[in-house]
């Protein structure tokens, strides 16, 4: 034991309540994702953690390597600094205690986009925001999976701010809540851990068996495998492969958990997944164009699907869901709960959802809400939310052949204006602490160099755990944020970190460009994954062509922040000084028929001239789905002139084809 006992100290294992989640759904067995990295070795741990990890095992007769698993499905063995995440966890073990963690945090967004995007009809900007902070609820008011921590203190006998805060408290309360729930279900305190199969799955929180399996399986799979990684403390643990651990879903018949309705969801099997529809619904008067909160469609057969976006929720779990279901808010197409990964879909793949601010993209994407607080890096991105949206994305991007890159998979915050006057309140979410590379690497996708040392592309891939920039506004404004890990690289006007950042005329048209290193400021920022031109190298340094400009980023050979890539590249044709760039891949406005008023195609004002050369993605048809009356199923006006879609700054954006040349670097 340690730490100051403020209880009795019960024997080991005595009891356990459940913990944080609830709903989801996944065949028992599940195919699982494969543990990309595993790497088996010593078990040992010579670290604090890892040491406290052996000592709790042994006091509560638990196996290391159900809690080296389980931890690492909810934290991956970090610490956060003793901050909480979305559904008020705390520490390695992921102890909850929402209450407290409602209390501390800060509930902002940024960004006030018209969701739809479309300028033929009003603005939609939502009356109440997905942000706005909740009401604290009174412990007693929570369900057991929601304050586990406390449970925990009572078990163990150490204070509550000890297991928020010291990561070694922490697995010993883990391990506590761990042995109770074995006893509850009359289950022996086993060396093996396939007889811990229904107690990792209680562990998990969820009230349905299909996400609880989920999880159990997750665990199960980081077992078998093996597992190793470098903590946000620094700290090296190892989780040696055990073939023991088989999972044994007849388990869960002891558990006492609902069966899950997933009716109607368009999921892999290996999710657990709800249909929570969001209500198409006329919102009254004799205005047929007074609906919400998404519009029917007939996709793909009427319009491809070529994006997938991922956005944060900024918001808690049921204040997501209590806005999608709203008739007149906006809709996407699923949301990721943060504590197990459960899916709820709320809109058919076919129909499209109001979500990404860009009228064009919404028309050819599927939207992803994962419950995230973008500006509190710490409110996690767990691992089991890495891992149910890689799944998620994966199966969509395989159903409707979307590739597996940047360029297709989007961040809400790559998404563009669709006119020079929306840019600024554009969103920036899932923001600087997603994990791009470990999240494309767990769709088997990963980012790699395949091309030569001084080639002309790279794509931008710094060591997330070590690369910390910081950023400011996570709390207050001006105020840093904590360090933390960040897949982002920051852009210098100079090959050096005391020159100016480099300018965004779009954000900030009244401030001459000046950009800053807020964490909701986009403007002088490149992510992982995103691909850029070469524009010049010097020492340390490497400038990429960006929003017009030469930008700058510390890329020393031995800790690149960015990759050797090959990749179409595009350049203003010959004799052209510069070409315009869009937000939108619009037709010409002879296509439009009788009927369709003719959208405008306003240039952004960002600079493309003779001699710099952007990443292409796909070449398009220019179109425009229609649909302003509800009930309707729209018309898709086709132009003729093809655009190639651009990585032109953080946000992609759009050439016109005929204006430009294509080469291959």
């Amino acid at each position: 034991m340690r730490g100051t006992v403020t209880a009795p100290t019960p024997p080991p294992g005595a009891g356990r309540p459940l913990r944080r989640r609830a709903a989801g759904a996944v065949a028992a067995a599940a195919l699982m994702l494969p543990l990309l990295g595993a790497a088996p070795g010593d078990p040992a741990g010579g670290g604090p953690l890892g040491e406290a990890f052996t000592r709790a095992a042994a006091e509560y007769d638990v196996p290391r390597s159900v809690l080296l698993g389980v931890s690492y499905l909810e934290s991956r063995w970090d610490a956060h600094a003793g901050l909480p995440s979305v559904a008020g966890g705390y520490g390695p073990m992921h102890l909850t205690d929402l209450s407290s963690a409602l209390a501390e945090a800060p509930h902002h967004s940024h960004g006030e986009e018209d969701p739809r995007g479309d300028e033929a009809r009003p603005m939609a900007v939502p009356e109440a925001g997905p942000a706005g902070a909740p009401e604290v609820p009174e412990a007693s008011e929570l369900p057991a999976h929601l304050r586990t921590l406390g449970a925990a203190s009572a078990l163990t006998g150490l204070p509550a701010e000890e297991l928020r805060t010291d990561p070694a408290a922490n697995v010993e309360g883990g391990a506590a809540l761990l042995a109770r729930t074995q006893r509850e279900l009359g289950q022996p305190l086993s060396e093996n851990p396939a007889d811990w199969y229904a107690a990792i799955a209680r562990y998990s929180g969820a009230d349905d068996s299909a996400t609880a399996a989920m999880f159990a399986q997750d665990v199960f799979s980081v077992i078998a495998a093996g597992q190793e990684r470098v903590t946000d403390t620094g700290e090296r643990i190892v989780l040696a492969a055990d073939p023991r651990a088989e999972a044994d879903p007849a388990q869960l018949e002891r558990a006492g958990l609902r069966e899950l309705d997933q009716d109607g969801t368009e999921c892999p099997p290996t999710l657990a997944c709800e249909w929570i529809p969001a209500p198409y619904e006329h919102l009254g008067g004799d205005d047929p164009g007074n609906y919400g909160n998404h519009d029917l469609a007939d996709r793909p057969a009427d319009q491809s699907v070529d994006y997938i976006v991922v956005h944060s929720t900024e918001a808690t779990w049921d204040t997501t869901l209590m806005l999608v279901q709203r008739p007149s808010y906006l809709a996407w197409h699923y949301s990721i709960r943060s504590s197990d990964g459960h899916v709820a879909q709320h809109v058919k793949a076919r129909d499209v959802g109001w979500h990404a601010g860009n009228w064009y993209v919404n028309a050819h994407s599927i939207g992803v809400e994962q419950e995230a607080f973008l500006a509190q890096p710490d409110a996690w991105f767990t691992e089991s939310l890495y891992r149910s949206s890689a799944r998620l994305v994966k199966y969509l991007a395989k159903r409707h052949d979307v590739p597996l890159d940047r360029q297709h998979i989007l961040s809400h915050d790559a998404i563009p204006g669709v006119t020079p006057a929306n840019i600024p309140g554009m969103h920036t979410d899932p923001g600087p602490y997603w994990d791009w590379a470990h999240y494309f690497q767990l769709m088997g996708a990963p980012f790699h160099r395949n091309a030569n040392p001084h080639g002309d592309v790279v794509t931008v891939r710094p060591d997330y755990a070590s690369h910390q920039p910081v950023y400011t506004g996570c709390v207050s404004a001006g105020v840093a944020c904590a360090p933390h890990g960040s897949s982002e690289v920051r852009l210098y006007a100079a090959p050096s970190e005391d020159a100016a950042l480099v300018k965004d005329l779009g954000l900030y048209p009244k401030n001459e460009g000046r950009t800053t290193i807020g964490v909701n400021d986009v403007g002088a920022r490149a992510s992982t994954g995103q691909q850029f031109v070469v524009a010049e190298r010097a020492g340390d340094w490497t400038a990429i062509w960006y929003l017009g400009q030469k930008a700058w980023f510390r890329n020393p050979a031995d800790r690149p922040a960015a990759v050797p890539t090959k990749g179409l590249v595009v350049t203003p044709k010959a004799g052209r000084e510069s070409v315009p760039v869009y937000g939108r891949a619009y037709p010409e406005a002879s296509a439009y028929p009788p009927g369709v008023p003719v959208q405008s195609l306003a240039p952004l004002p960002y600079r493309f001239e003779a001699g710099q050369r952007y990443v292409a993605g796909d070449r398009f048809h220019p179109e425009y789905f229609w649909n302003t009356t509800f009930g309707g199923r729209g018309t898709v006006v086709r132009g003729q002139e093809d655009y190639y879609q651009i990585q032109l700054g953080h946000r992609v954006a759009f050439v016109k084809a005929s204006d430009v040349d294509v080469v291959r670097s």
